[in-house]
């Protein structure tokens, strides 16, 4: 009997340490989920930041993020197409992506080279003409999709 009782005392003792390892587990993963959902929010608020730094600071991206709020707002006015949404929506968010990777590389080669260097010009001539390309890219978006549209209007008033 009595090695019945040590052994059933000792079934008990594993059975809570089992216990207090499986709730010490649970009460880790969901601090874990807890902290991972806090540093998913967290990276969201850096974006977010990024973001209106982007718009607040460089004055091509308002000129950009103007023409993109007329483009979107002729857009509604002729109703353009889903495809044409498509098309004025991508070519908006690459501009806007052009011109905040110009941004940041200007940024990091600012604090890496704070002195003339020729591939620090190289780096920041590379990036502006990429933002020069897609914002060429988007006048021709542009215009293929709203140049009929204004120019049946144009003949209309012309007559």
């Amino acid at each position: 009997m009595r090695d019945e009782g040590r052994g059933a005392k000792a079934e008990l003792r594993s059975l809570a340490t089992e216990e207090r390892a499986a709730s010490t587990f649970v009460v880790r993963e969901l601090s874990a989920r807890r902290a991972g959902w806090r540093s998913l929010l967290d990276a969201f608020r850096y974006a977010f930041a990024g973001l209106f730094y982007l718009i607040k600071t460089e004055r091509n991206a308002q000129i950009h993020c103007a023409i993109a709020a007329i483009a979107v707002a002729l857009g509604f006015w002729f109703q353009i197409e889903r495809a044409e949404w498509l098309a004025l929506v991508l070519i908006i968010a690459l501009v806007i992506t052009a011109e905040g990777f110009n941004t940041a590389i200007e940024a990091a080669v600012d604090l890496a080279s704070p002195g003339y260097h020729p591939l620090a010009k190289v780096a920041k001539d590379v990036a502006a003409g990429s933002v020069l390309l897609t914002a060429m890219m988007s006048l021709v978006v542009g215009a293929i999709i709203f140049l009929p549209r204004l120019w049946a209007i144009a003949n209309t008033l012309l007559r």
